[in-house]
C-alpha cells in the first residue's frame, strides 16, 4: 500500500481491510454516506447510524436522508407552522434546497393519510405550499417526507 488515503482523502484502510482500488470498499457496512459521516465527525462503521447525537428526534440515518445536520438540534425536518391565507391554508417546514419533498393531510391521527403534495423543491431554510383543498374549518394533521 503506497498512500494512506484514497483519491477522495478518505482513509485506505476501513474496518481492518485495505482496498486496492482507488476508492474503498465500505466494509463494515454502514448506511449512511461514507464522506457524510467523516464530514460530520460521525464513524463509518454502521455503530452511529441509528442514534441521535443531538436529541432532536431524527437518528442519523434521518438526518443524512433529510440532508440536515446530526449534531445541531434546530437543524431538523419539522413542520414550522400552518397559516389560514384566502386561497387555503399555508403548511410552512425547515427545509434544504437539496432535496424534494411530499406533503400529506388527514382529518385526525387515526385516519390514513392523503397527498397533498409531491415532488416539492426545497428551498433553502423553508418551504411554503398552500393547501387549496381544505377550509380552515376542517380539522387538519399534515406530515412531510423527503424523496
Amino acid at each position: 500500500m503506497a498512500a494512506t488515503t484514497d483519491m477522495d482523502n478518505n482513509p485506505r484502510i476501513v474496518g481492518g481491510t485495505i482496498d486496492i482500488g482507488a476508492y474503498e470498499f465500505p466494509t463494515p457496512s454502514s448506511l449512511l454516506s461514507y464522506a457524510w459521516a467523516q464530514q460530520n465527525g460521525l464513524p463509518t462503521d454502521g455503530t452511529a447510524d441509528f442514534t441521535d447525537g443531538d436529541g432532536d428526534g431524527a437518528n442519523n440515518w434521518q438526518e443524512w436522508h433529510a440532508d440536515t445536520i446530526p449534531m445541531n438540534a434546530l437543524s431538523v425536518l419539522r413542520i414550522i407552522g400552518v397559516t389560514k391565507t384566502p386561497a387555503g391554508l399555508d403548511v410552512t417546514w425547515q427545509s434544504v434546497n437539496t432535496r424534494s419533498y411530499w406533503l400529506e393531510r388527514a382529518a385526525n391521527l387515526g385516519a390514513t393519510f392523503q397527498p397533498v403534495l409531491e415532488s416539492i423543491p426545497g428551498n433553502f431554510g423553508s418551504t411554503t405550499v398552500t393547501d387549496t383543498n381544505t377550509t380552515s374549518l376542517e380539522a387538519n394533521f399534515y406530515r412531510i417526507g423527503v424523496r
